[in-house]
């Protein structure tokens, strides 16, 4: 971890910079329509002298978010989301080539990474970006003197929606949330799409295991189960949902994937993955039952969708068997493979989603973050949806961005649908 004076940081090795530089370049191709917005900031500066905190996981991607806010006049820190989610060499880069306050280290301890969220909030923010909610509830709960200062945030995860949500309702929520998450351009795409691809490619990489014919156990069928469940299946998999929603399960049933409670199928699977945003969906009755050499994964935000305590405790011994893999060895002479330490495989083990996908996700943060900085008024505090205009205009950069057109309704058209008059003739 390196310092100096003329601008705080915190990184890995400023001597990764050079390779980190090549990687946002990288992913910039694909990520046409945070260009297009970029470039407009540039010219407009909506963002000047705005203070930005932002805590998200320090990638490729999110750089490209971070020069596009810095270009609209932003000053912005950054810090990371999650303890192993951080490319080194990207923030290296960001510090060293762009100047940009970045507290994010690859393997961070818990000490170490509140200690960056604390670093990020240093600059008393305006506006919050979080994925996770972390940064969010640690201004909530230990920084409340920031809180007039702040005008709105926005939260990019389901899980940390989920979070906004219940504080939301505890009425414990100070200031109001933007829920990128829930935009269509974000989860119908970024969830679907990015999750099931990236999540497929981490375990891929920590195992290097083949998924025809592997019974797959997929542990909830929102957006992100969804994903996985159809990028498994696509790769030849046996796919089982377990659900606790009807509807959704219903839905995954009707999709033609086995739908079962998670104690039935511990049985059978030989890849489980979770992505449901709760505690400890497969635990100690589970794991008791499951099949020797049955891999865990887990793709939601926290890692404690999978009760690594309980497999601690029940376990005979363990070791590191592969780079992300540790083999968890029972009396019986049943061994568990638990990938990444519980936590998001697809970052910790691959290089999260693909650019294309972010670029959508990242644009709907990058226009909410101008919606508040230009609001003459302050939202009231509530999670609040991503207005439609922005949903719509992401949509409509991305297309331009693939050569796509599409059609527009003629005033004909448009006037018969707002009338109520017109009918069965």
């Amino acid at each position: 971890m390196q310092a100096k004076s003329s601008l705080d940081f915190d990184v890995k090795d400023l001597s990764l910079a050079a390779n980190g530089l090549l990687r946002i370049e990288w992913a910039a191709r694909e990520m046409p329509v945070i260009d297009f917005i970029r470039r407009r900031f540039q010219k407009e500066k909506p963002l000047a002298g705005v203070r930005v905190s932002a805590c998200l996981h320090v990638t490729t991607e999110t750089a490209n978010l971070a020069l596009a806010l810095v270009d609209g006049g932003a000053q912005l820190a950054l810090c990371a989301s999650n303890p192993l989610s951080t490319q080194d060499d990207v923030a290296a880069a960001l510090v060293s080539e762009h100047k940009i306050p970045v507290f994010a280290v690859r393997g961070a301890d818990t000490e170490t990474y509140y200690r960056h969220i604390q670093a990020t909030l240093a600059q008393r923010p305006q506006i919050t970006l979080d994925d996770g909610a972390d940064l969010v509830s640690t201004v909530h709960k230990e920084r409340r003197e920031l809180l007039p200062d702040v005008l709105a945030g926005t939260e990019e995860t389901t899980t940390g929606v989920i979070r906004l949500q219940a504080m939301a309702q505890d009425g414990a929520l100070a200031y109001p949330i933007i829920a990128v998450n829930e935009a269509d351009t974000k989860h119908l795409f970024d969830n679907r799409y990015g999750t099931g691809q990236s999540t497929i490619d981490g375990i891929t990489r920590a195992t290097n295991v083949l998924w025809a014919g592997k019974t797959v156990v997929v542990a909830g069928y929102g957006w992100c189960g969804r994903g996985v469940a159809m990028r498994a299946h696509g790769l030849g998999a046996q796919v089982v949902v377990a659900e606790v929603k009807p509807v959704r399960a219903l839905e995954a049933a009707m999709d033609g994937f086995r739908v079962m409670p998670m104690a039935e199928a511990a049985r059978l699977g030989d890849i489980f993955i979770t992505v449901t945003g709760d505690l400890n969906v497969i635990s100690k009755h589970h794991f008791e039952v499951m099949k020797d050499g049955a891999i865990l994964a887990n793709s939601g935000h926290f890692n404690v969708e999978l009760n690594i305590a309980a497999l601690e405790e029940m376990a005979e011994g363990k070791r590191q068997i592969r780079p992300h893999v540790v083999e968890y060895r029972f009396k019986d002479g049943r061994r568990l493979f638990l990938l990444a330490e519980g936590r998001l495989i697809n970052l910790a083990a691959a290089e999260g989603h693909p650019a294309s996908v972010m670029d959508m996700s990242f644009a709907n943060q990058a226009l909410c973050v101008e919606y508040i900085a230009r609001r003459p008024e302050r939202l009231p505090p509530a999670v609040h949806p991503v207005p439609t205009e922005i949903d719509q205009e992401v949509a409509r950069l991305k297309l331009r961005s693939m050569n796509i057109n599409i059609d527009e309704l003629t005033a004909e058209q448009r006037k018969y649908l707002e009338s109520w008059e017109a009918g069965t003739e």
